[in-house]
């Protein structure tokens, strides 16, 4: 399979999920692949159309000599089956989830043998991509068959992306506090606003700013996160007793009898 040479027949690729990142990705894929779209939610055909991309089955896409699988991580080992049941010998199946241990061993395990697995995870979403994504970084798992070194090479020339190849516990553990600490303290901020806009310092506005980027991710994107990473929970209850021995701290030194002024 040649992922790179445009000037040949383009090979097909198939998104199975089109929310958010799905559409993201599709907009930046569809100059290099013959697209066909997949969604259980009927009403996102609209926005498939919109981009000038086809709607199709769910056997018709997992028949694609690529599919992305962009859906919750919920549904994914259902998803994963129906793509087992009707995808192609020599085919690459290719993941853009926010965790990747679990997911690894979904495809692994349920897709057949003769059919390529790469565990990726864009370091970036529809809001930090809203601009362009040249420059952004991706991690790409290669979990099995010998595709990843042109895969990430695609990804490196023509999409401008900054590849880290990685693998998926090496992944999941540093994602545990990147990702787990930052939507968490943003949930935390969220649930406290409105945030103040007139009296801030730059550092404030950055925070601000890290906030209005994961606040409006879908629900099932923070509980994958939080949940389904299998080091999220030690990173959060470190952070949660690191931030509850502070105020122990900050209480304990607190002087709260009030100051007389002074004066005759």
């Amino acid at each position: 399979m040649n992922i790179q040479k445009r000037n040949r027949r383009k090979n097909t690729l198939g998104i199975v999920g089109f929310g958010a990142f799905g559409q993201l990705a599709a907009q930046h894929l569809r100059e290099y692949f013959e697209l066909s779209v997949y969604d259980p939610i009927a009403s996102r055909a609209h926005a498939a159309q919109q981009l000038g991309v086809g709607f199709s089955s769910m056997d018709a896409v997992s028949r694609c000599d690529v599919v992305l699988i962009a859906s919750p991580v919920a549904s994914f080992e259902d998803v994963v089956g129906a793509i087992a049941a009707a995808c192609r010998p020599g085919a690459l199946i290719v993941d853009v989830g926010s965790v990747k241990v679990q997911p690894s061993e979904i495809m692994h395990r349920v897709l057949p043998g003769d059919v390529e697995i790469i565990a990726t995870h864009p370091l970036f979403g529809p809001q930090s991509a809203r601009n362009d994504i040249k420059g952004l970084k991706i991690a790409v798992c290669p979990i099995r068959g010998t595709m990843h070194a042109r895969f990430a090479a695609f990804l490196r020339k023509s999409l401008g992306l900054k590849v880290v190849l990685t693998t998926p516990e090496a992944h999941d553990k540093e994602a545990a506090m990147v990702q787990g600490l930052t939507h968490l303290i943003a949930k935390v901020l969220s649930n406290m606003g409105p945030l103040p806009t007139l009296m801030t310092t730059k550092s404030f506005e950055l925070l601000s700013e890290a906030v209005a980027m994961v606040q409006y991710d879908a629900p099932e994107v923070f509980e994958a996160i939080e949940k389904a990473n299998p080091y999220a929970e030690n990173v959060r209850r470190r952070f949660f007793d690191l931030s509850a021995e502070l105020n122990r701290e900050l209480e304990s030194r607190c002087d709260t009898k009030p100051r007389a002024l002074s004066g005759h």
